[in-house]
């Protein structure tokens, strides 16, 4: 089938492979971008997948508490210059405050809710219009802590809020910087989606079985790189960012303290976003010109 010079430059930004590797990657898998994802990494030829690192949208994350609840918000607008913004943070604050007091169930019952006599939604707009930048509400969390709460906000660009039973407030809050800092994917080896766990364990068997070993010393390291791995993406299996001798699970133990969540946000993850060119653009208006 024909691969365009768009999909392979796609998936070159995607893995750090070679052109050809990708063209090739991408006919095997039938243009699907996912799949020669999956193809080049089995290979080995992708040397990461740097989808979820493409921040694309600015705002703020926002954290309140209040009563032993907390919230924690994003709020996005186009530039980092209106996401500092008085008018802006004023009405990201205000967002946080309603989904705290307010409960709704989605983004949409919150833009409904009714503040000092006008809708979030009305706010929204009449922001939009005074300020000239697209903003929007994106996504909130409400925590309603077993044990202990605390939050970390980090530059207004990542949010912590965690809940851990046992300790004190200072691990508390040592662990929801720790969380900022790492970005674990949940708590602990049990909670990994198995999904994502067999789609691993399938990749690092074909990566193994191309090293040429014996297939018994190839179960044997794929079982090590899968502990590797679920130490890398959990919470309990991380080196403390504090003291990087120390595994969080440990930590806990000896503190006599465990983690039942947490929730972490960083301002515009997962948003694909428009890179320009300013070069190509200026010559572009040259060659108009």
């Amino acid at each position: 089938m024909a691969i365009s010079a768009a999909q392979v430059k796609a998936l070159r930004e995607r893995t750090g492979a070679g052109m050809m590797e990708c063209k090739k990657a991408l006919v095997e898998a039938g243009g699907d971008l996912e799949q020669a994802v999956e193809v080049l990494r089995k290979s080995g030829q992708a040397k990461a997948d740097k989808k979820a690192g493409r921040v694309a949208a600015e705002g703020r994350i926002v954290v309140h508490e209040h009563d032993g609840a907390a919230v924690i918000v994003e709020i996005n607008c186009e530039t980092d210059f209106v996401a500092n913004d008085d008018n802006f943070t004023g009405f990201a604050e205000l967002v946080a405050q309603a989904v705290l007091t307010g409960r709704p169930a989605d983004v949409a019952a919150l833009m409904a809710q009714d503040v000092d006599g006008t809708t979030l939604e009305q706010r929204r707009t009449d922001l939009v219009a005074k300020i000239g930048e697209n903003i929007g509400v994106r996504r909130f969390t409400v925590v309603e802590p077993a044990g202990q709460l605390a939050s970390y906000v980090h530059g207004a660009r990542i949010g912590v809020v965690i809940d851990v039973e046992g300790g004190d407030e200072a691990l508390a809050k040592d662990l929801a910087m720790h969380v900022a800092a790492t970005n674990p994917a949940c708590v602990s080896a049990d909670q990994v989606d198995p999904e994502v766990l067999a789609k691993e364990r399938e990749i690092l068997l074909e990566q193994a079985r191309q090293e040429g070993k014996p297939e018994e010393i190839v179960q044997k390291m794929v079982e090590g790189r899968v502990r590797k791995y679920l130490g890398e993406i959990t919470l309990l299996g991380q080196p403390f960012v504090k003291d990087p001798d120390v595994k969080v699970e440990k930590l806990l133990k000896a503190a006599g303290a465990s983690v039942h969540g947490f929730v972490r946000f960083e301002v515009g993850e997962g948003i694909e976003k428009k890179q320009d060119n300013f070069v190509e653009e200026v010559m572009a208006q040259v060659r108009g010109g």
